[in-house]
């Protein structure tokens, strides 16, 4: 395993494990890289200097299920929110999103999958939508 410093486009920086560094580059190259801040794909490693730790420094290093940033909380809190207070329904977003809009089914915080000319249909006929920037529980990576 390599950690590696990363820096996105918009100059916000955070850390990433890879099983190596060609695994870094496939992944990069594939777009699968993104911004633990803002979700910007544009992502690339940023200068390093070798990791050398004694014991005690060791002892106050920051564990990595702690966020680095308060975006990262921000986001962690709107994914335990989301969790607790929203249905997943998958590829049936546009469809119930619609239902729900023109009262054909009861209301309910709901969050799903829909392609780009099903969520501009959805906008254009005033059904409130907003794009999530983090995923919820089991389609998160």
């Amino acid at each position: 395993m390599i950690r590696y410093t990363l820096r996105c486009a918009d100059g916000h920086a955070f850390e990433s494990w890879f099983q190596s560094a060609s695994a870094f580059d496939e992944l990069s190259g594939r777009g699968l890289v993104s911004c633990a801040i803002c979700g910007g794909s544009a992502v690339s490693k940023a200068m390093m200097a070798p990791r050398v730790t004694s014991k005690d420094a060791a002892k106050m290093a920051r564990p990595l299920s702690q966020p680095r940033h308060p975006a990262e909380e921000a986001l962690r809190a709107m994914r335990e929110h989301l969790e607790k207070n929203s249905t997943y329904v998958g590829g049936n977003f546009a469809r119930e999103a619609r239902a729900m809009h023109v009262g054909d089914m009861p209301e309910k915080i709901i969050h799903g999958e829909a392609n780009p000319q099903e969520a501009k249909a959805l906008i254009e006929d005033g059904v409130p939508i907003l794009p999530l920037p983090v995923l919820p529980g089991g389609k998160a990576n």
